[in-house]
């Protein structure tokens, strides 16, 4: 079966009322109608023949694609059914070579069956939508998981959130998490006229690329458990939200001191480095 015109929002929207689907706000479905981004976001996975590529959410096919053209190998995560079938008929012929296959389902609960199955892929891409990106990114980095190159493409303040520096309002948890693994670049922003439907937000693409000498600390687990704790209440202290997480004051006070931390800091004001430290700190503490 012929795909549709990827660059005609009206015959997206026939393909679709051909085939009696809806549009499902829940799962975040827009489709990048422009050709030029399109190109620019999959050149950007650096992408060479029989590369092993996850995609989380084709939808219709467009990126999907693109990246089969680079001749790569492709495992497309995709939990709408409709959508599902749908791909799997667009690129049968890739499918018969063992270039293309469709794991249905929610990418969050089935990414690490994948990965067991068949190993960790070299690329990891998609338009993530925002109620599974920081989830999705942070779950594959909590598992010790680090791909070759990442391509997403997120609403741009999740993409703020990715990047931020201490002391800003966008350093968070998350912030912390991608920039332990993954050096991050931006590739560029896209409006809401790039899509179709048109969201109200704008998109921005970033690339991750693994960080050398990750984890660079004594315990990955403790370390992450603790910096989120760091986070939990953003308005307390770094003191009062450590002790809580260790449930022993005077064991608190002494990490602190020893890694060079003012207990009256909030986590916002403190680096990935000194919370490394700290982690390491308390490792050394608990043993």
């Amino acid at each position: 079966m012929k795909h549709p015109d990827y660059n005609s929002a009206a015959a997206l929207k026939t393909c679709l009322d051909e085939h009696g689907f809806s549009m499902q706000k829940k799962f975040g479905q827009n489709f990048l109608i422009n050709p030029d981004a399109r190109t620019k976001i999959v050149d950007a996975l650096d992408l060479q023949k029989d590369t092993t590529i996850w995609e989380v959410g084709p939808g219709l096919g467009a990126m999907t694609n693109e990246i089969l053209e680079k001749g790569a190998n492709l495992t497309a995560f995709e939990i709408d059914k409709g959508f599902a079938g749908l791909v799997n008929q667009f690129f049968e012929d890739y499918k018969k070579t063992d270039h293309f296959r469709v794991v249905e389902g929610d990418v969050l609960k089935t990414w690490k069956k994948q990965l067991k199955e068949a190993g960790q892929p070299q690329r990891f891409f998609g338009n993530l939508p925002y109620n599974i990106a920081a989830t999705l990114v942070a779950d594959t980095i909590e598992e010790g998981i680090r791909f070759e190159r990442c391509v997403f493409t997120v609403q741009k303040e999740v993409a703020l959130r990715m990047a931020a520096k201490p002391d800003t309002d966008d350093y968070s948890s998350f912030s912390v998490i991608c920039q332990w693994a993954y050096d991050i670049k931006v590739i560029g922003d896209l409006s809401g006229s790039n899509f179709w439907p048109k969201p109200n937000v704008d998109s921005r693409s970033v690339i991750f690329t693994p960080k050398e000498n990750f984890p660079n600390c004594e315990n990955p687990q403790l370390f992450m458990k603790m910096q989120r704790a760091l986070f939990s209440s953003r308005r307390k202290t770094v003191r009062n939200n450590l002790s809580g997480f260790l449930s022993d004051k005077d064991l608190t006070v002494a990490c602190l001191e020893k890694a060079g931390i003012d207990p009256m800091k909030r986590a916002e004001a403190l680096s990935i480095e000194q919370m490394l430290k700290l982690s390491d700190v308390i490792n050394q503490a608990e043993r």
